[in-house]
């Protein structure tokens, strides 16, 4: 079946990608939304632009779409106007999202979804945390945390490549501060480098880091392919 990927450049959005194909589905292009800011509940912020690398090294099309809103409402109507656009460019069948515990995600996509007759595929749904972040570790995701905004992630944690050392750690941590170990809450932001689904790995040339005390964030001001 035809899909299009809701697509952040995270690790979720990307594994999902690469689980549907595993499913035998074709995802034939990537949906982007720019929020305005990262106070948005329903889409990713941190280096949202960057993603058009992640998208040339996966060779699918990607369509972005700027929001000028912080309104949920408002940031649905515009997943809805970037799936029609798909239904008529790609004939997409269905959508697939990365999400794993948020109900508030996962209603708004299901219910642009029906209204749009396309099916929804979540294909990491409910998994259980530490298992997937070893799957994702083990089957070659290359991953950095580009933002951290809860008790028990600090600034040491900004631009850090997850390891099988690294879960261990995070794992504790949340158990410790109660977090989620996946970030679903939105207690940190990632990345992806290089995957079993890319072409060419990217290469971080720039950065720029921030610190509040409590909230941190890396922004990418310059990568490109290692091709």
């Amino acid at each position: 079946m035809n899909l299009a990927a809701l697509f952040s450049g995270g690790k979720d959005s990307t594994f999902s990608i690469y689980k549907a194909q595993q499913l035998g589905h074709q995802v034939v292009c990537l949906i982007t939304i720019m929020p305005q800011s990262a106070e948005s509940h329903l889409l990713h912020h941190p280096n949202i632009g960057t993603t058009a690398l992640q998208a040339e090294s996966m060779n699918i099309p990607q369509l972005i779409i700027a929001s000028n809103t912080e309104e949920t409402q408002k940031e649905t109507e515009l997943i809805k106007s970037a799936l029609i656009e798909a239904k008529t460019k790609y004939s997409i069948k269905g959508i697939v999202h990365g999400g794993i515990l948020s109900e508030f995600q996962r209603s708004k996509f299901e219910s642009v979804a029906k209204e749009l007759e396309l099916e929804v595929i979540a294909p990491i749904w409910r998994s259980d945390q530490k298992q997937y972040m070893h799957q994702l570790v083990d089957l070659g995701f290359e991953f950095i945390i580009t933002s951290v905004s809860c008790d028990g992630l600090d600034s040491s944690w900004l631009g850090k490549k997850i390891t099988k050392t690294n879960i261990a750690e995070l794992a504790y941590l949340s158990e410790k501060y109660h977090f989620n170990l996946s970030f679903e809450g939105g207690e940190a932001e990632t990345f992806v480098l290089n995957c079993p689904l890319f072409h060419w790995p990217i290469a971080l040339e720039k950065t720029r880091s921030s610190w509040d005390g409590y909230r941190g964030t890396i922004e990418i001001l310059q990568a490109k392919l290692e091709k």
